[in-house]
């Protein structure tokens, strides 16, 4: 008998996941002879019920949810010997992951998808004794969209944290980071840190353009104390894919580092959009380490691009 858990976060997606977990149950009654559906109700949840369905060796573990609920539930399986296959229905705000796994943003086309999903294996980030498939992000901006609340991430959607971020930009704050990353250590002013799986960081998916979900690598980027015109050159270079080219901005990828500060503070990360640790960070990549569910057709080149 192949048992599925699905959990949803009923807050997620301007709180329309309970729309949807009928339906979801339906699509996975299609593959599994038994689902299971769980509603998280506080923050881990999630993590505690993908970690039970391991323990009880479930095929597969499903999430309905945003960035926050699909991060948490890979800290519930990554650290497992036996690890369930994953998959997710998008729901939140930005949604990196399933953009470059060619996952449809349309929850309602993403369930519609799930009897013919296939799998591929992706890489997992561990920061500290945590986990994240996304990004880490450091620096005055995160600290910024910390504050952002769910009841503005429910009504401005991706418009939130924008609005944040560039309060915190005009601020001008940075921080004087040390990078020790393989080989290469590396000091610089920052007032943005990130350190990202793939070539989607808040929804830009030009951002690392060398950067894939299986390459291996941790992507670290990070933009370096400038003028405002230096600011405001590198957005075009975002949208164009060449950010990694700009003499403002540093960028290396790794398998394993230290990120800290010289500063006597308190400064947290954020990890896929939820406050994380504070510094100093160990980071390390674990390659190809969960097997997740992707639409049938989606390009394997694009998948299994590697560092030039």
């Amino acid at each position: 008998m192949t048992r599925v858990m699905l959990i949803v976060n009923p807050s997620s997606g301007n709180e329309t996941a309970e729309e949807y977990a009928t339906y979801a149950r339906e699509k996975l009654q299609q593959k599994y002879d038994e689902v299971e559906t769980v509603w998280t109700e506080k923050r881990w949840d999630a993590t505690r019920f993908a970690a039970q369905a391991s323990k009880d060796r479930y095929e597969a573990v499903f999430a309905l949810g945003g960035d926050g609920t699909v991060s948490e539930c890979i800290n519930g399986i990554a650290e497992k010997e036996y690890r369930p296959d994953f998959g997710f229905i998008p729901l939140g705000t930005v949604n990196d992951l399933g953009r470059v796994l060619g996952i449809s943003m349309n929850p309602e086309q993403a369930i519609e998808d799930i009897p013919k999903l296939t799998t591929r294996l992706i890489d997992v980030g561990k920061v500290n004794e945590h986990y994240f498939a996304d990004v880490l992000a450091i620096g005055s901006i995160p600290e910024a969209v910390h504050d952002v609340s769910v009841e503005q991430k429910t009504r401005l959607g991706t418009m939130a944290y924008i609005m944040e971020g560039a309060r915190a930009l005009k601020d001008n704050e940075t921080l004087h980071f040390q990078l020790s990353l393989d080989d290469e250590t590396a000091e610089f002013d920052s007032f943005l840190v990130l350190v990202a799986l793939s070539n989607s960081i808040g929804g830009i998916q030009t951002m690392i353009p060398q950067a894939a979900v299986d390459d291996g690598y941790l992507h670290a980027l990070a933009l370096k104390r400038g003028k405002v015109v230096d600011k405001l050159n590198i957005v075009p270079k975002i949208f164009s894919g060449k950010v990694t080219e700009n003499e403002t901005v540093y960028y290396r990828p790794f398998k394993q580092g230290t990120v800290e500060i010289r500063e006597n503070k308190k400064v947290t990360v954020n990890v896929d959009g939820d406050e994380g640790d504070a510094l100093p960070l160990n980071l390390k990549v674990l390659p190809q380490h969960i097997r997740c569910f992707v639409p049938e057709g989606t390009d394997k080149e694009k998948l299994k691009r590697r560092l030039v």
